[in-house]
């Protein structure tokens, strides 16, 4: 099963149990699907770049939740009742891709010592050509010292 983040934005004068009620029946829905619900994140009241023109007014604010899960692919298509939801602004699901990351992307147990091997060679670089500048600094005419 992919895994999903479902971004909740929540009206701002909306109370915590009644988030926690919506954020409830999301994770009972993702249950019955056969799915894991494995993180829940409250970013709090945050402003937003632009006015959500609703029924009952316009909003500048709101509440942030994220709903990290594993489910179907088919749950995109019966998470439509949120948008019935009178105590959401917006809602959206991302899914997460296949991205590699560290030696995996490198291509598995030789990546380590490709790595080093550049490592080796980047800091012997460096190291030459502070040598080089040091050499500069430190020359002194003969004449410079007995005039002063």
């Amino acid at each position: 099963m992919p895994l999903y983040d479902c971004m909740l934005l929540l009206k701002p004068h909306v109370k915590k149990e009644s988030l926690m009620d919506l954020v409830t029946k999301v994770g009972k829905h993702v249950y019955r699907k056969n799915g894991v619900l494995t993180e829940l994140k409250s970013f709090g009241h945050v402003q937003l770049g632009y006015g959500i023109k609703k029924l009952d007014g316009k909003y500048y604010q709101g509440q942030l939740m994220q709903m990290t899960m594993m489910t179907p692919p088919s749950f995109n298509n019966e998470l439509h009742y949120l948008n019935k939801e009178d105590r959401l602004l917006r809602w959206l699901l991302v899914k997460h891709r296949d991205f590699d990351f560290g030696f995996d992307f490198l291509g598995g147990g030789d990546a380590k010592n490709e790595l080093s091997k550049y490592r080796s060679s980047i800091y012997e670089s460096e190291e030459e050509e502070e040598d080089d500048d040091d050499d500069d600094d430190y020359n002194v005419d003969e004449s410079e010292k007995k005039s002063v």
